[in-house]
């Protein structure tokens, strides 16, 4: 059982790294303010420069909705360029900024901001023309006084920080003795920090499962969840059908049935509000006989693609909240405060576009405030009850942590790709039920950790010295000799050995992502001793820490697949999930001859008959270089951005829309050269982008552009199984690989087996002779 020193030791280092992130999430965005002028900071995404506001409204919350555009008289197109501000950013509304004039004094009391016109707060809706931004009045200055002309920054989101930051505060005044008793001590709490084991599952008969298209490993996913009294795990690789699997476990325990007594109230949650959204358009999309059957589900925050769905619209506490009865009270005091609002802004009818001035708007400023009083008082109301009729209700992770979830309690949490989310965040639910459900893929990409990729940059910045160190004492030396075939190097493919205990994943995974060998024995229950470890880093999840601690007897794969051919398939399947991924016999064998848009004559079948293709570039002394315009150690290859150009155009003259293949490479560098040769002639439906953009994705075609090439084969963070598993697993009929064989040979025994398995088994061209 893990004791009170254990319990401090995880606590202290979860604090440790949290600060350490936020501090790098700081760091980053300082320096690109303070370094950046605006135009540069724009074409980094990170502002948007000469907007107007267009009005001022009220939410949610009573928060002033500042809606900004860009004027027809200082923009010829009212579209914004791209950037990357989304729903939930942190954001500064200050003065525009010029290229050529001085940049703002460094703000350093509320005065100071006030002074500078300056207002902080949280984007709240994004379109191609519009930016919302949600400024709540508690947070800073009630009196909003924007110039004509502003811009938009993007910040360090720290709202997100606090919350994690509050959450391992309540763990902490939970779990160890020095707690002020406020908080109850959950037996899920005890079980996730190793303070009790697992009770024994309650054995449940007799399910009728809902959807009769279940396969055997999801039907016992699912009766896995429901025996479990306090948590339990699934576990997803690509294509399985994991969200599939969660909606039947929604369905089971939100209905009355011999295997539940009683329905029971969910909190669904996500790593990202794309999970969120996925998993609320299958609930939504559910077929029933009568309305009344229909499950009622509500969305909490700022739903992404909120604009796009109407049903995903419907379903947001914002407009459920203005349809209740109740709602007439609160529109007379929401219409006063936008019309009081409008005409401190310059906005309201006769104002001609001047706010007013001295004690005037003083006066007007204080109405507002004691309306907002009314209008939060009122509003409370209306909130709790459309929560507390809902049966499910839907948020990320960190959402869940917000004012309107702050009183609700619910019987089970669960948590989709909580293999992406930080292990505090995932806390900030679980407060709220008695009982989790985790479901992800450990053997896909981590979250993103922004201090361990700094650290990772300095060891890669230290290497490419050492590179050019090395690359020059070799500059006499025969290319070719130096790069010996890579075929002589490859060992042969051998099948992982099969997993000790039936019921589990069969996969081990530590801190780095990096899988055993042999898959751990499985100890009984009941000999198994209980062991807290501080992670090493952020990247280890609460369903990693549970694997580890627990054994894989807490979780369940999934283990048919409906996405990848079977010859894509065997390669991950072999060597990550124990052979136990199997293919489905709708997908094992379809091609891209078999859609109804190729065009399948003698030579274009060449290029759509074979599932997976290796070009090999292997002594072509196709180098990769270090792009010293993009981010700090990134790569592009231009001789495989040709290869990648002529195979695309292949695969579109012989049928295959742009929309159904994706570029994937692991450099930024290499985006934007391919994005530079393939968008101007395909537009915006063909993808291109990181191995960390297409995680969830699929595509009909994938073509892989690995970069690495040199004389000292370095491959970097290509060596990272998780990210090629995720690289190679997204593609449906056919798979491209476009490398240096000889490089990325020496990235490893994953790469290693890789490279060997391409070379047996699919259809290779060696890039020279092509």
């Amino acid at each position: 059982m893990a004791c009170e020193e254990q319990l401090r030791a995880f606590i202290t280092r979860q604090r440790e790294l949290l600060a350490k992130e936020r501090n790098a999430e700081i760091e980053r965005t300082s320096l690109l303010l303070s370094n950046c002028g605006p135009k540069l900071l724009e074409q980094k995404g990170l502002a948007l420069n000469g907007v107007g506001v267009a009005g001022v409204n009220i939410g949610l919350g009573g928060k002033t909705l500042v809606e900004l555009e860009r004027p027809a008289a200082y923009h010829t197109s009212p579209i914004f360029p791209p950037h990357t501000f989304r729903n939930g950013d942190l954001a500064r509304i200050e003065p525009n900024v010029t290229s050529t004039a001085k940049k703002p004094k460094k703000v350093t009391t509320s005065a100071d901001a006030k002074a500078q016109q300056q207002v902080e707060g949280v984007v709240y809706r994004v379109s191609d023309t519009k930016i919302v931004i949600a400024v709540d009045p508690a947070e800073g200055s009630d009196d909003l006084d924007l110039p004509e002309r502003c811009r938009v920054v993007k910040l360090a989101n720290s709202v997100t920080y606090d919350r994690m930051d509050k959450a391992i505060d309540r763990l902490e005044k939970t779990v160890l003795p020095t707690g002020d008793g406020k908080w109850e001590l959950t037996p899920l709490t005890q079980v996730l920090m190793g303070m009790k084991p697992m009770a024994e599952k309650a054995p449940v008969q007799n399910i009728a499962y809902i959807d009769p298209n279940l396969n055997d490993s999801q039907k016992e996913a699912v009766r896995f969840c429901l025996e479990s009294p306090e948590v339990a795990c699934i576990h997803g690789p690509p294509g399985t059908g994991k969200t599939h699997t969660l909606i039947e476990i929604i369905r089971q325990l939100t209905s009355q049935s011999d295997a539940n007594p009683r329905p029971l109230r969910l909190l669904v949650c996500g790593a990202s509000n794309l999970a969120v959204d996925n998993i609320l358009e299958r609930l939504l999309a559910l077929p029933v006989q009568d309305k009344s059957e229909r499950l009622k589900v509500t969305r909490i925050g700022h739903p992404a693609r909120v604009m796009a769905s109407e049903g995903i619209l419907d379903a947001t506490l914002e407009v459920k909240s203005t349809r209740t009865d109740q709602a007439a009270l609160v529109k007379d005091v929401k219409q006063e405060i936008e019309s009081a609002l409008e005409t401190l802004s310059g906005k309201g009818k006769g104002s001609k576009g001047k706010p007013p001035r001295g004690l005037e708007r003083k006066k007007m400023w204080e109405e507002v405030k004691a309306l907002r009083k009314e209008f939060r008082k009122r509003e409370g109301g209306i909130v709790n009850s459309v929560l507390s009729e809902s049966q499910v209700v839907l948020a990320t992770c960190h959402s869940a942590g917000g004012r309107q979830l702050r009183n609700q309690d619910f019987d089970v949490v669960i948590i989709d790709e909580a293999t992406q989310a930080i292990e505090a965040v995932c806390w900030v639910p679980i407060f709220k039920a008695k009982k989790l459900i985790l479901a992800g893929d450990p053997l896909q990409l981590p979250p993103t950790i922004l201090s361990l990729d700094k650290d990772r940059k300095k060891k890669e910045k230290v290497a490419v010295k050492g590179t050019k160190a090395t690359t020059s004492t070799k500059k006499s030396a025969n290319p070719k000799e130096a790069k010996p075939k890579a075929s002589k190097s490859l060992p042969e493919v051998k099948e992982a050995p099969a997993s000790p205990d039936e019921d589990d994943g069969g996969d081990s995974t530590d801190s780095d992502g990096e899988q055993e060998e042999t898959p751990p024995a499985k100890a009984p229950a009941a000999n198994r001793v209980l062991e807290l470890r501080p992670p090493h880093t952020l990247e280890t999840t609460l369903f990693d820490r549970l694997e580890k601690m627990y054994g894989p007897g807490i979780k369940r794969m999934l283990q048919v697949q409906y996405r990848m051919h079977n010859q894509i398939c065997t390669f991950p399947s072999k060597t990550l999930y124990y052979s136990k991924l199997k293919s489905h016999s709708s997908v094992a064998s379809h091609l891209l001859r078999d859609l109804s848009n190729a065009e399948a004559d003698e030579d274009e079948d060449e290029v759509l008959q074979h599932p997976v293709v290796f070009f090999d570039t292997s002594g072509c002394e196709y180098f990769e270089k270090l792009d010293g315009d993009a981010e700090e150690g990134s790569r592009c290859n231009e001789n495989e951005g040709s290869i990648v150009k002529n195979w695309v155009e292949k695969l579109i003259a012989a049928g295959i829309l742009p929309s159904q293949i994706a570029i994937i490479t692991p450099y930024q560098a290499q985006v934007t050269l391919l994005t530079s040769l393939l968008r101007p002639v395909y537009g915006p439906s063909l993808e291109i982008g990181t191995v960390d953009g297409m995680q969830g994705r699929e595509k009909e075609a994938i073509v892989i552009s690995m970069v690495r090439s040199n004389d000292t084969r370095e491959v970097g963070f290509l060596k990272e199984k998780r990210r090629m598993n995720v690289a190679m697993t997204r593609a449906r009929r056919h798979l491209c690989v476009i490398g240096d064989a000889s490089t990325v040979v020496h990235g490893g025994s994953y790469l290693k087996k890789w490279l060997a398995w391409l070379e047996a088994n699919a259809d290779v061209r060696y890039a020279g002779l092509d």
